[in-house]
């Protein structure tokens, strides 16, 4: 199966944002990868999300101070970073509950990056933007 998007965050960021966030990605017409959509008991975690990073077109980041500090996302930020630099425009960044400056001092090439700032909009209006990049999957 081929995915529009791969969502990356951490789980701390789940119920506010991550899980309505996916629900209205997938009612808006596209195949999202999202952990709880995706992995069944007994599955294996690093290379279901590996299946996942490599079927995926893009690649929803959601940079917040819990995704800075746990490991998995950042093994899922570095494939998405290995299929960036091998052909074109794929991580699309969302900041949630972090400034540009604390994304500045983890990673100037995320800083440089176009996101939307979970403060200025809605889930609604998040997953309409996120949509439109979307809609060519």
């Amino acid at each position: 199966m081929t995915y529009a998007a791969f969502i990356s965050h951490a789980t701390e960021d789940k119920d506010d944002l991550v899980r309505p966030l996916a629900d209205i990605l997938q009612r808006l017409g596209h195949t999202i990868w999202y952990d709880e959509f995706q992995l069944r008991v007994g599955d294996s975690l690093r290379r279901s999300i590996d299946k996942g990073l490599a079927s995926s077109q893009f690649g929803i980041v959601v940079l917040s101070p819990s995704f800075f500090a746990k490991q998995w996302p950042q093994y899922e930020l570095d494939g998405l970073v290995a299929k960036e630099i091998a052909g074109g425009k794929v991580i699309l960044p969302l900041w949630h509950k972090i400034s540009k400056d604390e994304v500045l001092a983890y990673s100037p090439t995320l800083a440089d990056k176009v996101a939307l700032n979970t403060a200025s909009y809605s889930i609604d209006e998040l997953g309409a933007a996120l949509s439109n990049v979307l809609k060519g999957t």
